[in-house]
């Protein structure tokens, strides 16, 4: 029998240290931008608020994690919508639970 746990401990995600100017970087490198640089910006310094406020860095983890999946995903999405796939007949979820109220 071992004195080790039955599970391992979830480490959280922890970009590296120069993680955020590259994806800074990156966003400005795109075509996007024009959208994209102000939003990371704007996400960033909540982020930062929030950071300060709860002494975490997990905030910032986050932005940094979902923009380079943002980033990451942008061929696929691209690829996608130039593909010309019709998505018109696609269920709105919101119009579905506005017709049961």
């Amino acid at each position: 029998m071992s004195a080790q746990p039955d599970h391992a401990p979830v480490t959280p995600y922890a970009p590296a240290p120069g993680a955020p100017a590259e994806l800074l970087a990156q966003l400005r490198a795109d075509r996007r931008a024009d959208t994209w640089v102000p939003a990371f910006e704007r996400e960033w310094a909540a982020a930062l608020e929030e950071s300060r406020r709860t002494f975490s860095l997990a905030p910032l983890y986050e932005v940094v994690q979902v923009w380079q999946g943002r980033l990451a995903s942008a061929p696929a999405v691209d690829a996608f919508v130039a593909s010309g796939y019709d998505d018109s007949s696609f269920i709105d979820m919101a119009e579905l639970r506005g017709r049961r109220r």
